[in-house]
């Protein structure tokens, strides 16, 4: 438990700071699984349709500083490849 008052104005700004973090690491972590089912399940109108979302949570995840830059660009990376394959083959 905190003993000054700076320590527990700090708790406080820690508590606060981590439920904001934790609202946009979760909302990108679920666009993220939408993705991935859409595609498991071989839905392509609705990857298409939540790709772009879930970017525009992981790039709003990386500009607050919640995730890494490499991380957000590995998970860009990712989705975006295994979208790409899923498209090829459904085009061949």
């Amino acid at each position: 438990m905190a003993n000054h008052k700076s320590a527990e104005k700090r708790n406080r700004q820690r508590i606060k700071r981590r439920a904001r973090n934790l609202m946009h690491l979760s909302k990108m972590r679920t666009y993220i699984k939408r993705v991935r089912k859409a595609l498991d399940t071989d839905d392509l109108a609705a990857a298409q349709e939540v790709l772009p979302q879930a970017l525009t949570a992981i790039s709003k995840a990386q500009n607050k500083g919640v995730i890494h830059h490499n991380t957000a660009a590995r998970y860009t990376s990712r989705l975006s490849l295994a979208m790409n394959r899923a498209t090829a083959q459904t085009a061949s």
